[in-house]
């Protein structure tokens, strides 16, 4: 016979009156880790906030990396085990205590002054970036680790998740607070007004950013003394074959003509490739045939060449404005040719961070021409083994799958922004497996200019919101159609 209506209200009422009745209760069997419930009415705790936990005298700071319901049977003292009720469990970290265990320990949301005091005591002693504030705290600043960037960076987020802006947040405060110089490959022109100062940015970080920032160049399009230009003569053999496709095998007697002329006396110019035999000639015809003498980006007369700009030590930040050349095949050149520079001398043992924007281009899982292929491998090379020579990478993009899997997984910084993609979040959380897995998910309900920080950058995995820029943006989305 079914229930009648006076029985199912009976029911909900007590099923509320036991939810409702749930202590929210912490547990921690090694003063490191605590598990919690709570109840699911008016609950207050988040994955990735904050919470106070009162153990007696004793009080710990957490914050909550998971959170899920459950659902788990009991009853009233008159019918024992007659319902399942529902609740909230998690689990979460100790941030700051005493290192003791504790039971059933009283845990509550954290105030913002019992967090804005554990985060000044949990400060970077040198290299404050201050890039914003704590998400789940808000007017809690937040600053990361300069040091920590002196391992690999990987940063990621979607069309529209704040990415490009909040690069130039960051890049800002490691100019300021860091001794490290900075080479951005900027392929969508994004990053080449980073030397000037937005007209409402606050005066005293603006007068801060131009007493510590340092000269900041930008070598851009094919005309001025500004121009982006390369000299023929400076490509490896390697990189020249590559330009002219060329195969060691295949075309084994073009391509050893080729080093032949590069070891006797490196030509200065495309047109100078050609001055000799037959063979010569050939090499000549084949560069023009590709159109590679149509390229805007050799250095002519003037004899102007990016790759100087690279050993001149009083330039603190050099952009590369690949979005300013007009083919792909130059952008490639150029990213290839700046990359194989910088590892060339690694032995000079000289601070760069390389910041590598829309890297899927750049270093690609799987690369289609031979430019890119020697590209990625030098990103390889600078990924594994370029800390120990002072390269450290900053790479980023939107297509996290659709890098290279050499380079990513060296990274021990993760900055995630927006990301809707159960694919792509997966894989994040595949490489970068010390994040908690709950705090990635977030990623798919970010707002604008939200991220998760980790990694040597970050005091813990942090949810925080980037702060205002101070230098004007480059690029900018399109408006006006609609």
């Amino acid at each position: 016979m079914a229930s009648t209506a006076p029985d199912i209200e009976e029911y909900r009422s007590l099923r509320e009156a036991l939810e409702t009745s749930l202590l929210p209760l912490a547990t921690s069997v090694d003063g490191r880790r605590f598990q919690f419930q709570a109840s699911l009415h008016r609950l207050e705790l988040e994955t990735g906030g904050y919470v106070a936990i009162e153990a007696g005298d004793a009080r710990h700071l957490g914050q909550v990396i998971s959170l899920a319901m459950e659902r788990e049977e009991a009853g009233s003292l008159d019918r024992p085990g007659t319902m399942l009720i529902r609740l909230a469990r998690g689990e979460g970290n100790v941030l700051e205590g005493d290192g003791r265990p504790f039971h059933d320990a009283a845990v509550r949301p954290a105030t913002s002054d019992e967090i804005r005091g554990w985060v000044e005591r949990a400060r970077p002693k040198h290299a404050q970036l201050d890039i914003g504030e704590l998400a789940l705290a808000p007017g809690v600043p937040f600053a990361l680790d300069g040091s920590g960037f002196g391992r690999h960076t990987f940063l990621c987020g979607q069309s529209g998740s704040g990415k490009t802006y909040s690069l130039g947040v960051l890049l800002e405060r490691l100019l300021m607070e860091t001794t490290l110089r900075v080479v951005v490959l900027d392929p969508n022109s994004d990053y080449v007004r980073l030397g000037e100062r937005r007209s409402h940015a606050d005066a005293s970080a603006a007068e801060h950013y131009v007493d510590r920032a340092g000269r900041i160049a930008v070598r851009s399009g094919a005309h001025g003394d500004s121009r982006l230009a390369l000299r023929f003569r400076e490509l490896s053999a390697a990189h020249q074959a590559a330009l002219l496709r060329l195969d060691p095998i295949a075309d084994r007697e073009e391509y050893a003509e080729l080093v032949a002329i590069a070891e006797a006396a490196s030509p200065a110019t495309l047109e100078e490739l050609g001055r000799g035999d037959d063979a010569a000639q050939g090499l000549l015809h084949r560069a023009r045939n590709l159109g590679l003498d149509r390229f805007e980006v050799w250095s002519g007369h003037d004899d102007i060449s990016l790759l100087d700009d690279l050993l001149d030590d009083d330039l603190r930040c050099l952009v590369v404005d690949l979005g300013s050349l007009g083919t792909r095949d130059e952008q490639s050149l150029v990213a290839a040719s700046v990359l194989e520079h910088l590892w060339r001398r690694r032995a000079e043992r000289k601070p760069v961070a390389i910041v590598i924007d829309e890297s899927h281009n750049v270093c690609p899982a799987r690369p289609d021409d031979p430019l890119t292929a020697l590209a990625t491998e030098d990103a390889i090379r600078i990924a594994g083994e370029g800390r120990k020579f002072g390269l450290y990478l900053i790479v980023v993009t939107q297509r996290p799958q659709k890098v290279h899997e050499n380079v990513v997984s060296q990274c021990d910084n993760l900055v995630l922004m927006r990301m809707n993609s159960t694919a792509d979040l997966g894989h994040v959380g595949e490489v970068f497996s010390f994040v908690p897995p709950g705090l990635i998910d977030r990623a798919a309900i970010f707002r604008q200019g939200e991220a998760l920080v980790a990694g040597k950058i970050s005091s813990h995995p942090a949810l925080i919101r980037f702060g205002a820029r101070i230098t004007e943006e480059g690029g900018a989305d399109v408006s006006g159609w609609a």
